[in-house]
């Protein structure tokens, strides 16, 4: 395939950076009147339409396998590293109750919340959480996103779990986005377990762990490490256990309140950490110098009301970024990439630039996939968006609302 004649061509990164720190995120690299040229899957080629490189490469490639990107742009697919997109039902009735004036924390106390998604869990069936998952994946997929990460948490049983998790598993078969798996058992703590929570996650720790590994289920394994939910001790236990078998932690953290989560996530060394709203001088030290990467969910925190993380300190102070959509039935129900992007502009104040790294090269990191995804570099899979005529790269954040992707290349492959 040969894409040529565009508009800008972004997110070029040619110094083989896995992730931008800081000040790095304000640039993006970008050529204009450009091309790039994909064989079999991957990026071989890409640089000015002058250029006499592309003269010959137009003469090889068919006519029909060139696509004509006249007043479009050109940029990698966004890559979404926070999702809990399989899940049995939608909970839109605690939506009222969160207009009505109920918290997160108060939903939960009385079983709404995660629990109301784990008690549908227990009677939906595999195929139909498949069906109802792969319908949310080629929604995200219009919008642009070529790679996600999928978490479990809506089972809290052993059986649950293991059959959300394998559901992840066929739908990284079936699908053409790159997808990544996390078991995430300490999402909330059952109804049963209440008042007997070290219970609860001992059968994290001795049952589930072992399962997830034995079947190679996941990738990643997460906890909810804050106010109502997991403790730190909780947290400790757990991802030190995890680990023994192999399993990277990723952490929920300080959404609520200062729970401590951040610093567990750095000593334990935590892909990413997510959510942060409540992140202060102490939890940016600790990320400092570290393989961890901060990485911001605005969708739930617009959608809950809640304090918007400290994004312009946490780069100014030289951390990476990434951020997610956080998709999810009840604080996030969207997993719409076009939109976070526009968030970190508008709620974060993030320029353009920042914001798209950290919609795709910091978000690969997120996910450990950097080397192949979230940059137009040579070598990496050709996973690419096309937008529709707009002006510029400037005009993806401001313009919200509207679907501005007209196509989607996965694998090297047309949508």
């Amino acid at each position: 395939m040969l894409i040529h004649s565009i508009k800008e061509l972004l997110g070029i990164e040619n110094e083989g950076k896995s992730v931008l720190l800081g000040h790095e995120m304000k640039k993006t690299g970008r050529l204009y009147d450009a091309y790039i040229h994909i064989q079999e899957n991957k990026i071989v080629a890409f640089g000015e339409m002058k250029s006499a490189e592309y003269a010959q490469i137009a003469k090889q490639v068919p006519a029909d396998e060139q696509i004509d990107a006249s007043d479009r742009l050109v940029l990698p697919a966004f890559c979404d590293s926070h999702t809990h997109l399989v899940y049995p039902a939608s909970r839109e009735i605690e939506y009222v109750d969160k207009i009505n004036g109920l918290s997160y924390e108060e939903i939960a106390k009385r079983g709404g919340g995660i629990l109301n998604s784990a008690q549908k869990m227990q009677n939906v069936s595999e195929a139909e959480l498949f069906d109802k998952a792969a319908e949310r994946l080629n929604e995200i997929i219009s919008y642009g996103t070529g790679a996600v990460e999928i978490k479990s948490g809506y089972g809290l049983t052993t059986e649950s779990e293991l059959k959300m998790l394998r559901v992840i598993r066929k739908l990284r078969t079936s699908s053409p986005l790159t997808i990544r798996s996390t078991f995430l058992g300490a999402h909330a703590v059952p109804m049963k377990y209440r008042g007997r929570q070290s219970e609860y996650v001992d059968l994290v720790i001795n049952e589930m762990i072992p399962m997830v590994a034995g079947e190679d289920l996941a990738d990643f394994i997460d906890v909810f490490c804050d106010k109502g939910f997991f403790t730190e001790e909780d947290t400790d236990r757990i991802l030190n256990a995890g680990m023994k078998y192999g399993l990277r932690p990723k952490i929920h953290a300080n959404e609520l309140d200062y729970s401590g989560g951040i610093q567990i996530g750095v000593k334990y060394n935590a892909l990413s950490v997510d959510h942060l709203e409540y992140t202060g001088d102490a939890e940016i030290e600790a990320l400092k110098n570290t393989e961890t990467i901060a990485t911001i969910l605005p969708g739930a925190a617009f959608f809950l009301n809640m304090p918007y993380a400290p994004a312009r300190k946490m780069l100014d102070a030289g951390l990476p970024i990434a951020m997610a959509s956080d998709f999810n039935p009840g604080s996030s129900p969207s997993g719409n990439m076009q939109l976070i992007l526009s968030m970190a502009s508008i709620l974060y104040r993030l320029t353009p630039e920042e914001g798209l790294n950290a919609c795709t090269l910091n978000g690969a990191y997120a996910m450990g996939i950097s080397e192949e995804l979230g940059s137009v570099s040579l070598g990496k899979i050709a996973n690419l968006i096309v937008t529709k005529p707009i002006p510029g790269l400037e005009y993806l954040p401001y313009y919200y609302g509207t679907n501005k992707v007209e196509k989607v290349i996965l694998n090297g492959n047309l949508q």
